[in-house]
């Protein structure tokens, strides 16, 4: 019991230190240029327009950088984001309750999008299309819809398996765009900025060793970074006759 109570902690921890890490604004973000070309295309006209952004699905493989786009459009927008998952929307009751405290210009994050039940997502047609939530009510056996009104808002959607989305779904998005592995030197500079969050010292062989073995992913390269740290913190640099090795208690 201990080792799963302290295992959750150490989740939460680096989850906390996952959030710090992320950049809050396009131009702190690295890489993904043509990406970031179209978002502020597409944002600058929202704000030009006073409206909100078109709904917009990222797709692409895990650790790339997804929600940090999600957490910069809303920054972008000047909105507040309510971040869910896919998988946790198990009826229409569920998701009619996130969006009944949205506030205009809020950004829905929906996680693993691809994973809502086809019930959930026949509710989120409405929602996103004309901004209205369908409630059916059954009273003495008479059912009847009241079409109850959301205020505008955005709705971002993410996921890895962007064959998984249904048709009608995808139709709704008014921007879609893919998000790539990035280049060693993108990598290197990702891991650079890590260290000035963590005001930590890095050689630059250290820094292109982390970067040729993260796949290209964002994601691996802060976890390499934050494991040789704490391995080098913890272990003690001892000059010998073949070179520098470290010694660990």
């Amino acid at each position: 019991m201990t080792d799963i109570l302290n295992s959750k902690k150490i989740d939460s921890f680096e989850e906390e230190q996952e959030i710090s890490l992320r950049p809050q604004h396009l131009n702190e973000y690295i890489g993904q240029e043509d990406l970031k070309r179209n978002l502020r295309v597409f944002i600058g006209a929202a704000l030009k327009r006073h409206e909100t952004l078109d709904h917009t699905l990222l797709y692409g493989p895990p650790g790339l950088g997804k929600t940090t786009l999600a957490y910069i459009i809303a920054n972008e927008m000047k909105g507040k984001i309510r971040v869910i998952n896919g998988p946790s929307i198990e009826k229409p009751g569920d998701l009619a309750a996130v969006l009944s405290t949205l506030e205009s210009g809020d950004i829905l994050f929906i996680d693993e999008i691809h994973r809502l039940p086809r019930i959930v997502e026949e509710v989120l047609y409405g929602a996103m299309e004309d901004f209205t939530l369908s409630v059916i009510i059954n009273r003495d056996g008479n059912a009847r819809t009241i079409e109850v009104p959301l205020p505008p808002f955005t709705l971002v959607g993410a996921t890895t398996r962007i064959g998984d989305l249904t048709s009608p779904l995808r139709a709704r998005f008014g921007i879609a765009e893919k998000i790539n592995f990035y280049s060693e030197n993108e990598i290197a500079d990702i891991v650079n900025r890590t260290a000035k969050v963590y005001n930590t010292a890095i050689a630059p062989e250290a820094v292109n060793a982390i970067a040729q073995r993260s796949r290209g992913t964002p994601r691996i390269a802060n976890r390499l970074f934050r494991t040789s740290s704490r391995f080098f913190r913890f272990c003690q640099r001892k000059f010998n006759k073949s070179g520098f090795s470290y010694i660990c208690p």
